[in-house]
């Protein structure tokens, strides 16, 4: 279920940036080509190279996978320069911001170090496949307005994982 809830988040992303102009396909890693397209990696880098938005939905297609790993995984092999991780808090903390209010974020965390303060960022396969492939991690709050077109824009917004 969780799979195909991804499905029609993407659907629902792909309608919102085509209501703005801009042009997305959304990839899946289930068949479900009456819905959405296959992934298939070339298809995916000419739709990039063309411009286009490429939405990957569906995880890896996999039990046991989250869709943390997914995306290190689809940013990994599409050569992205960072992987946005929306949340439900504005960056990653000293502590979870939730139950303990002397919590601070941090703007900048290596991997190691939110590796050794075991701050849980992702699950430790994304996350070690992240700091493997050196590709860093973008971690803010969708429901902070404008947060993501900042992290898309590559802006200081939340906390920036890397190497």
């Amino acid at each position: 279920m969780g799979m195909l809830a991804t499905v029609m988040n993407s659907l629902a992303l792909q309608d919102a940036l085509r209501q703005r102009g801009v042009v997305a396909r959304v990839q899946s890693a289930l068949k479900i080509e009456q819905v959405v397209e296959p992934y298939i990696r070339p298809k995916a880098l000419r739709y990039l190279e063309e411009g286009k938005v490429v939405i990957f939905a569906a995880g890896t297609g996999n039990p046991f996978f989250t869709t943390d790993t997914a995306a290190a995984l689809r940013g990994a092999e599409m050569g992205a320069e960072v992987v946005l991780k929306a949340t439900k808090v504005d960056g990653v903390y000293t502590a979870d911001p939730m139950k303990d209010s002397r919590a601070t974020r941090y703007q900048r965390i290596s991997f190691d170090e939110a590796i050794s303060r075991n701050l849980q960022v992702m699950d430790a396969t994304a996350f070690a496949l992240c700091r493997d492939q050196k590709l860093p991690i973008r971690v803010f709050s969708i429901f902070k307005e404008g947060a993501l077109m900042r992290a898309v824009r590559g802006e200081d917004e939340g906390t920036l994982v890397h190497v």
